[in-house]
């Protein structure tokens, strides 16, 4: 019975650890889609944001002369 109970613990905690394994890499994989969609959002937002001003300039300076 001992040796029947040991065999079976054995068998549960390769299980354990091989769930472990595999919610280890999908956490890993959740944690890079997020860094990459924020990554993915923000570098366009500064990009943005340093060009704004020569957006506007030149379409100031196009539509002036019909204001």
């Amino acid at each position: 019975m001992d040796e029947q109970l040991y065999k079976k613990i054995e068998e549960l905690e390769l299980k354990v650890n091989e769930i472990y394994k595999i919610t280890n890499a999908a956490k890993k994989m959740f944690l890079w889609s997020v860094v990459l969609s924020v990554l993915l959002f923000v570098i366009p937002l500064i990009i943005l944001i340093i060009a704004w001003p020569t957006i506007i300039a030149t379409f100031s300076g196009a539509y002036s002369g019909l204001l």
